[in-house]
């Protein structure tokens, strides 16, 4: 069963000014940023359990996959089979707010 991408306005957020600022210094170098978190996200979509717990929250409902330097926070919603991507959170940030 395939589970429905959406994004949270706060992950729609965090991609855009993450990608500003590498492009700043390395536009070929935010080209493969992005590249790198899409891939992980269209993953998701078929492996929504992929993801590990996110420790500080333990929900099984809250996950993450790790594509240093960031941290790509979802939720899984199992009845509606939609995976929502919440925060693209930047590891140096400490713990990603929801």
């Amino acid at each position: 069963m395939v589970f429905q991408l959406i994004w949270a306005p706060s992950a729609r957020l965090d991609l855009s000014e993450l990608v500003s600022y590498i492009a700043e210094s390395r536009p070929s170098a935010a080209a493969r940023f992005v590249q790198r978190i899409f891939q992980a996200i269209e993953h998701l979509a078929e492996f929504p359990e992929s993801g590990r717990i996110v420790p500080e929250f333990d929900d099984p409902n809250v996950r993450e996959v790790i594509r240093k330097p960031c941290r790509i926070v979802y939720r899984v919603k199992s009845r509606e089979q939609i995976v929502e991507i919440a925060r693209i959170w930047h590891a140096a940030r400490g713990i990603p707010q929801l």
